[in-house]
């Protein structure tokens, strides 16, 4: 009877351990291969996704739309030097620039001191055609805006896109770099561009805002093409005038009725204007030599501003001062200094000379001293 007893307990305790066991972790089924496919779709960033237009609006007014940062650059035609001395105040000019027309006056090549990679850049004539510029396979050419027409519709016919700019006055300047920093994508950079022009012009400007008498001026471009000497006046809405107006001067040759280019004058007109002071231009020549030997000539020495020793050569490096080039700001400075020198008596034009290319293009002290002081022209001092 114990026995049976027991035998009955036993069973009764190995049901009763069977009973509160731990139950077997429940399987879990794995997600099907197309769910975790999709969450992986929808946590993962997407890269297909299309990219922030970049729309330029050009000096014509026309929206200029590119799908990513223009890389290869053609800068050619008529009037280029402006737009290359402008453009390679970016950084990023020199990678992206990849084609660009010849860039001289005459007396030497700035962009070809600057760019070391310049060497491998496709020359193009400034008259390329537009097959010849669509070979270099471009993303972008950049014109003067008054070669739309003749230059820039063969090229957009061929699907390039084209950026007109003007850089001919001061305020087609600051507007026209605005352009080019939406261009290389670095409008912080165009914005310093236009503060150091706009913070100079103003400085003379308040310095002359009181002057109650403005010397009268003469600008004349000296031409001596084919071996005929010439004269010649400029538009009245060019920057020559600006310049001279801005400088506290007066034009005189408003009379001449000059059209849209320079204007030839003989000295008969010269001498019936008698002007306080005059200043000749050359792009090929140093125009200090040219004003040396007007002095000596028995029919210029008679003009009142070469007697009382106000005739000038204006300056020149590279490229000459005078022109909408990046330059004309120091032509600027210059010709105020020249006309009043009483409201700035601390004036230095090679100081003046060395701040700009430090600020603008980067250039050292060393390179200046070497590269750009010793192509000096004009009457600097």
């Amino acid at each position: 009877m114990m026995n049976r007893v027991l035998f009955v307990v036993i069973i009764s305790l190995v049901l009763l351990n069977a009973c509160s066991a731990p139950a077997k972790p429940e399987t879990i089924t794995p997600f099907a291969q197309e769910t975790v496919e999709a969450m992986e779709t929808e946590i993962a960033p997407r890269t297909d996704m299309a990219q922030p237009s970049i729309v330029i609006v050009d000096a014509l007014g026309r929206e200029v739309t590119f799908s990513k940062v223009p890389s290869r650059i053609v800068i050619t035609g008529k009037g280029l030097i402006q737009i290359l001395d402008a453009a390679y105040m970016f950084p990023e000019a020199p990678e992206r620039i990849v084609a660009l027309g010849k860039a001289t006056q005459g007396t030497g090549n700035f962009i070809s001191l600057i760019d070391p990679g310049y060497g491998s850049k496709k020359l193009l004539e400034n008259d390329a055609s537009a097959e010849q510029i669509a070979a270099v396979q471009p993303d972008l050419v950049i014109l003067k805006s008054y070669l739309a027409e003749t230059v820039g519709k063969p090229i957009e016919t061929l699907n390039i896109p084209v950026v007109y700019v003007d850089f001919e006055t001061p305020e087609q300047y600051t507007r026209d770099l605005a352009i080019l920093g939406k261009v290389f994508q670095n409008e912080s950079r165009a914005q310093e561009l236009v503060d150091f022009y706009q913070n100079k012009v103003n400085f003379i400007q308040e310095a002359l805002k009181d002057v109650k008498e403005k010397p009268s001026v003469l600008m004349l471009y000296h031409n001596d093409k084919d071996g005929a000497v010439a004269f010649s006046v400029p538009p009245m809405t060019w920057i020559q005038t600006q310049m001279v107006e801005l400088a506290g001067g007066m034009p005189v040759w408003g009379s001449a009725n000059p059209g849209k280019g320079w204007t030839v004058v003989t000295l008969e007109q010269i001498a019936a204007w008698n002007a306080d002071q005059i200043f000749i231009i050359a792009y090929q020549k140093d125009s200090s030599e040219i004003t040396a030997s007007l002095k000596n000539d028995p029919q210029w020495s008679a003009l009142r501003a070469v007697k009382e020793g106000h005739l000038y050569g204006f300056p020149a490096d590279l490229y000459s001062w005078d022109q909408p080039d990046s330059r004309w700001i120091l032509g600027l400075s210059w010709l105020a200094a020249r006309l009043h020198p009483d409201r700035f008596p601390q004036f230095d034009i090679v100081a003046e000379a060395q701040q700009f290319y430090q600020r603008l293009y980067g250039l050292d002290v060393q390179f200046f001293e070497s590269r750009i002081k010793p192509t000096f022209r004009g009457d600097l001092p």
